[in-house]
């Protein structure tokens, strides 16, 4: 009976060493690896401050998520994903552009143009309907307007 028990705890600890050292096949993950993946996303906790470099200990706890996550071979999408399922698209650092969120892609571009046009046609019509020079109303030819009559009574006056 002892001799099962050590067979089942050397099995045991083999099985440990053996599942550490296959999920590490690509090495060690680094912090460069893990910063990587946690600049595309954001802090569910802290508004517009990237994963990568917030100091909250919610944050050091999701960049340890990340390391175990690498460490377990997730690909850098998956990982998204997962925080994305976990906090909603808003920790994502760029939205996806598929569905309803591509209107975050189109709109902006179309307001600049619709802006820059309506901008042109402002300015083109305040260009065609601005006098083109200044005439001076001949005697006779034009009625002269009561405030300039009055200053050239008193400009004669002074003569």
């Amino acid at each position: 009976m002892r001799r099962v028990l050590i067979g089942l705890f050397a099995l045991a600890a083999f099985l440990v060493v053996a599942r550490v050292t296959w999920a590490q096949d690509g090495g060690p993950v680094t912090d460069d690896e893990v910063n990587r993946v946690a600049k595309q996303l954001y802090c569910p906790v802290c508004e517009n401050i990237p994963l990568d470099v917030c100091p909250t200990q919610a944050c050091t706890q999701w960049r340890a998520t990340i390391r175990e996550k690498l460490v377990a071979g997730w690909s850098e999408q998956q990982i998204k994903d997962y925080f994305a399922a976990q906090y909603g698209e808003r920790v994502l650092a760029a939205p996806t552009s598929d569905g309803f969120t591509v209107l975050v892609w189109i709109i902006p571009p179309i307001a600049v143009i619709a802006g820059a046009v309506g901008l042109w046609a402002f300015m083109r019509r305040a260009v065609q309907s601005a006098p083109t020079a200044a005439s001076t109303p001949s005697d006779g030819e034009a009625e002269i307007d009561p405030y300039l009559a009055r200053l050239e009574q008193e400009l004669e006056r002074r003569r």
